[in-house]
């Protein structure tokens, strides 16, 4: 019995630490903070993931828009690459017809690129973002007019 309170005495620290090594860990699980609704309708969450510093500069965050939301059109002065983890949404280019977005899709938005994304009509969307370390450059505000039209339009497709 003394061996094996001596043992657990040695190794409980071991298990206690093992996670807390010096490394730079984050979780894409987390909900993230509540976006205020400064370029968006509807619920929308943030987290950061990794920001861009010294020899690395991109920005990963991870976004979720609850069903329904809108956000403006915008522009990155970088390549920005979507990966959709959860959910459905839409995606469009200026000039484009907008697709459903789903999990598992990976979208290469070229930089300059006019474009948005966002949930669908019926469900939220959740998605890794990778982007430069430029700040976004807010081009147009999306009207819920317009935001229901493409939702209606993508919708009749699919049925």
């Amino acid at each position: 019995m003394k061996n094996l309170g001596l043992i657990l005495f040695v190794l409980l620290p071991l298990f206690i630490n093992a996670q807390n090594s010096g490394y730079d860990l984050s979780s894409y699980l987390g909900e993230g903070i509540k976006a205020p609704n400064t370029h968006h309708i509807g619920d929308a969450w943030l987290n950061s993931l990794v920001a861009a510093e010294g020899d690395f500069d991109q920005n990963i965050t991870h976004a979720t828009f609850g069903h329904n939301a809108t956000l403006d059109w915008h522009k990155h002065a970088t390549v920005q690459i979507i990966i959709v983890v959860e959910g459905e949404g839409y995606y469009q280019e200026r000039s484009k017809e907008p697709i459903v977005i789903k999990k598992g899709d990976v979208i290469k938005c070229a930089k300059d690129t006019e474009h948005w994304h966002t949930s669908s009509a019926d469900s939220s969307v959740s998605y890794i973002a990778i982007y430069g370390n430029e700040p976004t450059i807010w081009t147009e505000k999306l009207t819920q007019e317009y935001y229901d039209s493409v939702a209606k339009t993508l919708q009749a497709n699919k049925d």
